[in-house]
């Protein structure tokens, strides 16, 4: 791109992805005294990061996702604070709604597990799950777990606060600069090279989302992410819309809702879905979504549609996501494969990278998300994934 000056000669870290994971990281680092370079082929979150529904919480049956959620629920109620900005957080909790015995009895554990983390989550009856969220048909429905503290908030305002504190502290972010190769020598890296020229460095942070794959590569590094599609309908207002209306997810079918403006974000997993960059929306799921809306939430039916988008999920074997350094390239660190829950964990993700770099023991213990547990077989699914 004319006009611009040119890129650093050299950077202590070199940030590879501008979504909320990148910017995030950016700003801890910084904040830290690290020289950093961003790196964003295309506008700051525009991969996943501004595409996702918004929602923040700590609901999650494994131990990492719920301390990961914890910390960034924290850091989303004090972002006015730190690092500064609006970022429109309504938290007014996540409603999982449960027709399946076998789904009530993992929530009921992983309620237990997160109250001893200090989630305050806990089991609703029908009744209270309909008085939460009375767009809901109960019809089928065992119980709920529900936690006030969950919510959702806007993930560009996330990320731009992220970006211009990170600025302010020193942090150079570049978009519209394509990462095009990563040279080492002996194991350990040396300059990261884009479209503008090379930048010497001898750490690289790969979070690059559903991409994270090929830029993995550039390093000798396999990191197993695959992009799939999600599309997401935003539903035109709403007459007398409950205005503390919980993030309402139907468990069994993955329909979920929650207040956007003066209508509704909804959206659903498509079991057909293919893997691959298609970003582009289908009518092809709206039968599957139409069907489960009718079903717990008939009134929805009877509404409009005024706007919508797709985005990409960056999945794992296990749906969890790979956070760790890479074992065989000296400095290849990576945060990427969160299937769907990387928006929420980003704060706390850009603080555990930050300690990573540089040599702390992190904020929240991630080894256990180490890429190098599909080679060992030690797989750690997330049951409580939308």
């Amino acid at each position: 791109m004319t006009g611009r000056a040119p890129l650093p000669a050299a950077a202590d870290v070199v940030v590879v992805g501008g979504g909320v994971m990148g910017v995030s990281a950016a700003f801890h680092l910084a904040e830290a005294g690290a020289q950093v370079l961003l790196l964003e082929r295309d506008e700051l979150g525009s991969g996943s990061t501004c595409r996702a529904a918004g929602g923040v919480r700590a609901q999650f049956s494994d131990p990492v996702n719920i301390a990961l959620g914890l910390r960034s629920l924290a850091a989303f109620e004090n972002f006015a604070t730190r690092p500064g900005g609006e970022i429109d957080l309504a938290q007014h909790g996540y409603l999982f709604l449960l027709d399946d015995p076998a789904d009530v009895a993992a929530f009921e554990a992983s309620v237990t597990l997160q109250n001893g983390l200090g989630v305050p989550s806990r089991m609703l009856d029908v009744a209270e799950a309909k008085r939460l969220s009375p767009l809901i048909d109960t019809e089928g429905l065992l119980a709920a777990a529900y936690s006030p503290t969950d919510g959702h908030c806007t993930p560009e305002a996330v990320v731009q606060g992220y970006a211009r504190a990170a600025r302010g502290l020193g942090a150079t972010i570049r978009r519209q600069c394509a990462v095009t190769g990563i040279d080492t020598v002996d194991g350990a890296i040396r300059a990261v090279r884009t479209d503008e020229g090379a930048v010497r460095t001898t750490t690289v942070i790969c979070v690059a989302g559903a991409w994270s794959a090929a830029v993995g590569a550039m390093a000798g590094v396999d990191l197993p992410v695959r992009p799939l599609r999600r599309q997401i309908l935003v539903t035109e207002a709403i007459p007398d819309l409950p205005p503390e209306l919980p993030m309402t997810i139907d468990f069994g079918s993955s329909f979920y809702f929650h207040g956007e403006g003066a209508g509704l974000l909804m959206g659903m997993s498509d079991p057909d879905e293919q893997f691959g960059f298609h970003l582009s929306r289908t009518d092809s799921w709206l039968p599957r979504l139409g069907a489960a809306v009718s079903r717990r939430a008939p009134a929805l039916t009877e509404v409009g549609i005024a706007h919508g988008w797709a985005g990409l999920y960056e999945i794992t074997p296990d749906h969890n996501a790979v956070v760790g350094e890479a074992e065989g390239v000296s400095r290849f660190l990576y945060a990427t494969g969160f299937s769907g829950h990387g928006f929420l964990q980003g704060p706390a993700i850009g603080e555990v990278l930050r300690d990573l770099v540089l040599h702390r023991d992190p904020v929240v213990d991630v080894s256990a998300l180490d890429v190098r547990r599909f080679a060992e077989a030690a797989v750690r699914p997330e049951h409580n994934c939308v």
